[in-house]
């Protein structure tokens, strides 16, 4: 082991030391919720960041700089992977829907890669597309900075130049597909948006694009109509659809305009089925924690060695369900089409009834990486939690770092004293 990857395993294991020993807490929440109200004029916003008591925790997480750099070295890694003729060619043999060959020059909108921070550094979990929460991170971030808070020699990783950041995306998105200027109307689309949890994170990025000059509605896609070759709201053209849909290939039915309008060119829509099946279907960690494979399909060392850390993962099949059985306390098992953590299952706590369904097929079994555990003062009273770090991404650049503190099995903005958390650089 050389000088260079002994300093990175210490200052790994003391960022983790760190994490578990500092109870230190960042603002109370009601301070923070009125710090963000003060900083936006909408009407009732306060009432939704009250309505979500788990929305953000009281505390900051340590990343050290070398995780960071590392963590940033694995998102460019899978962005070029993704980029290779044979892992395109990969893509479209799972499928042969025209939506994948549309709009091709796009990058995605809020791309999110999913990390968890071993004694030997960052270890990606998961990459989604339509991230949510990224507008709630950075008002989070800026809250703490216009505070001031500072924890020994700790400082904010973030800039507070993020939400512009994001916002910029869009023009650029937009640009991508050969279109000029920017759009006048986006549509942020999720399916009965006012009930989603995350529904505050759709009204700040409503009004900074607003603010922005751009016209932005929040719509649930059954309201959408598809007429003359336009994409409308009642009477209104809408030009740019924010999709925060989970319906990732738009094939049920109250989402047939967006496929329509992609099919057609007639609307910018992003992310879109090709960014969820190039970079967040979940069976494309079994190809990116193959180093052999990913040489063969002609991926640099550089980047190569950048992925070495992705936990193994392969896909559960009748060949390999009984060998995968035995060894299940070493494996996470996720459904290959779901989200949000739903349906997945610690091998440990398996029962076999559950394991009789994952065996038949459509899982993928990745090798179990436990959560770091981060030290917290939770009414008064001092604990445990775990988390995670979300990179949101635009073209493989980070916009924005966020923790997010939670308890159980998945992160679920249930548990009291959890919630997004800013990242602290030392």
């Amino acid at each position: 082991m050389t000088s260079i990857e002994t300093f990175e395993l210490s200052d790994a294991s003391h960022r983790i030391a760190l994490n578990q020993s500092c109870f230190c807490m960042t603002l109370s929440r009601d301070t923070l919720d009125a710090d963000i109200v003060a900083g936006v004029n909408i009407d009732g916003f306060a009432g939704l960041l009250t309505d979500r008591s788990n929305l953000f925790a009281a505390t900051g997480v340590f990343v050290s700089p070398i995780d960071i750099a590392d963590m940033k070295a694995q998102v460019a890694a899978i962005e070029a992977a993704s980029a290779l003729k044979a892992y395109q060619s990969a893509v479209g043999d799972r499928s042969d829907d025209g939506l994948l060959q549309k709009q091709l020059n796009t990058k995605g909108l809020f791309m999110g890669y999913d990390f968890h921070i071993s004694d030997k550094g960052p270890q990606l979990i998961e990459v989604n597309t339509n991230a949510g929460g990224g507008f709630l991170a950075a008002a989070l971030q800026d809250a703490v900075g216009r505070a001031a808070f500072t924890c020994g020699d700790a400082q904010l990783e973030n800039e507070s130049v993020a939400t512009q950041k994001m916002l910029e995306t869009f023009s650029a998105e937009w640009r991508q597909t050969g279109r000029s200027g920017r759009p006048e109307t986006i549509a942020i689309v999720d399916e009965e948006p006012e009930s989603q949890y995350l529904y505050p994170d759709m009204i700040l990025a409503q009004y900074h694009l607003e603010k922005s000059g751009i016209k932005t509605l929040i719509v649930d896609p059954k309201e959408l109509s598809y007429l003359g070759g336009k994409v409308r709201y009642g009477s209104l053209r809408v030009d740019m659809i924010y999709n925060r849909l989970t319906d990732f290939d738009f094939s049920q039915p109250q989402n047939s305009v967006l496929r329509k309008a992609l099919l057609d060119d007639a609307a910018v829509i992003s992310p879109a089925p090709r960014h969820h099946a190039e970079l967040a279907d979940k069976r494309n960690l079994i190809w990116l924690s193959d180093a052999d494979l990913l040489r063969e399909w002609g991926l640099n060392d550089v980047h190569i060695s950048a992925l070495k850390s992705v936990p193994k993962t392969v896909a559960v099949t009748p060949a390999n369900a009984e060998a995968l059985w035995a060894a299940r306390k070493e494996y996470f098992f996720k459904p290959t089409a779901g989200f949000g953590g739903r349906a997945t299952y610690r091998g440990g706590k398996l029962t076999k009834r559950v394991w009789a369904e994952i065996s038949k097929g459509n899982y993928i079994a990745q090798a179990f990486i436990p959560p770091t555990m981060r030290a917290v003062t939770v009414d008064g009273e001092p604990g445990t939690l775990k988390y995670d770090l979300r990179l949101y991404t635009y073209a493989g650049e980070t916009l924005l770092i966020a923790a997010r503190v939670y308890q159980g099995q998945t992160t679920n903005f249930r548990t009291n004293g959890g919630g997004f958390a800013v990242v602290y650089k030392c």
